[in-house]
């Protein structure tokens, strides 16, 4: 190529083409990338800080990842100590239920007492309360009937009444409710034999139900506690959560986990409804792992508070840092095309310059011909 010769109009005019047709391409390949720096060759300053802040914005959606696992931990752990709040309250009604139960009152009516005088031969009446001996009563008297009898047993044992039916018969009720039966010499030569009862319920017997129950919540809340996981991390079994808000984990959060059972921070024993003191102790101890619950779900709370904050604040990180990127290395499209237009008519133009320019020559080869 270097045999032929152009004149300098000629190759102005092609050096403009060379030079506008570079330029196209550029434009045409910054329109069909959307970016004005594609490589480091382009623009190494840009190039390098544009990679730097979108590796950055990466590590960091990264991180919301695993803040949003965080997250939801903390809201299983939240749930968890809903669910067993619930579980507590409706312990703390089962005890008070248990406080007013009351025992049933054992009721026995006898058969016609027979009239004996023991002022000769003294002979003993046991009174069998519960399988044992409550007490034993030595009659030594003219006992003419049922009503003799009534006063030589009156008072005898602490929540024992006796009625004269008048009928021959006596009647017996023990407030207790505990079974109630007699025995000794006296009872057979008196003929004192039950021929109707109802056996009462005791005040133990009565909250034995309750009793029941209550263990049966108590146990249900050491199952929430255990069901309470999420990804294998349990808040209220004990397990720390680090949740990580940068890169290099120089800024996190570290949550202690907690026991949130009957056994553990929680103290709820089983049940004894033995005695009202008992109970109101049960009660006592309610309202104290009512404490403790408000107090870690608050500090939970708190907790996700931080979290669901610092995943706002890296989701807008992550947004400014790839705007500053795009800013680096992403072209205008609209002054691409506007480029791209005029670079068109400029090499238009070229053209009718450079078919211009050779026209000289054209005319000293048609004076050839």
């Amino acid at each position: 190529m270097g045999d032929i010769t152009l004149n300098s109009a000629v190759r102005s005019n092609l050096l403009t083409l060379q030079n506008t047709a570079n330029m196209m391409a550029t434009t045409q390949n910054r329109l069909a990338s959307g970016l004005k720096v594609s490589s480091a060759l382009d623009n190494p300053q840009s190039f390098f800080t544009a990679a730097g802040l979108n590796a950055r914005a990466s590590d960091l959606s990264a991180l919301q990842d695993s803040m949003s696992l965080g997250v939801q931990t903390l809201k299983a752990a939240d749930e968890g100590i809903k669910s067993i709040q619930k579980l507590v309250d409706q312990a703390k009604s089962v005890a008070n239920q248990a406080l007013q139960a009351k025992a049933t009152a054992t009721t026995l009516t006898s058969s016609s007492v027979q009239s004996h005088d023991f002022s000769t031969t003294n002979e003993t009446l046991d009174i069998i309360v519960g399988g044992a001996t409550a007490a034993t009563v030595t009659i030594s008297a003219d006992i003419a009937g049922a009503g003799d009898l009534k006063t030589v047993l009156a008072g005898v044992v602490t929540g024992l009444s006796v009625t004269d039916n008048g009928d021959g018969t006596l009647g017996f009720s023990l407030a207790s409710g505990e079974d109630l039966s007699f025995g000794g010499a006296a009872a057979s030569t008196l003929g004192i034999v039950t021929d109707s009862s109802t056996n009462g319920k005791t005040q133990t017997e009565a909250r034995a139900t309750y009793v029941t129950d209550f263990n049966g919540l108590r146990d249900q809340i050491d199952q929430i506690a255990n069901d309470a996981s999420f990804n294998g991390i349990n808040l209220l079994k004990g397990d720390p959560l680090t949740v990580n808000f940068n890169e290099d984990s120089t800024s996190k959060l570290d949550i202690k986990g907690v026991a949130m059972t009957v056994g553990g921070d929680l103290g709820i024993d089983e049940a004894d409804f033995s005695t009202d003191a008992k109970i109101s102790d049960a009660v006592s101890g309610l309202n104290s792992a009512t404490a403790t619950l408000r107090s870690q779900a608050s500090t939970f709370g708190a907790n996700l508070s931080v979290v669901q904050n610092r995943q706002d604040f890296t989701k807008n990180m992550i947004n400014v840092l790839e705007t500053g990127s795009g800013d680096l290395t992403l072209a205008d499209t609209n002054e691409e095309a506007a480029n791209l237009l005029a670079l068109q008519t400029r090499q238009s133009l070229a053209q009718t310059s450079l078919s211009l320019a050779t026209q000289a020559e054209q005319s000293v080869l048609s004076l050839l011909r």
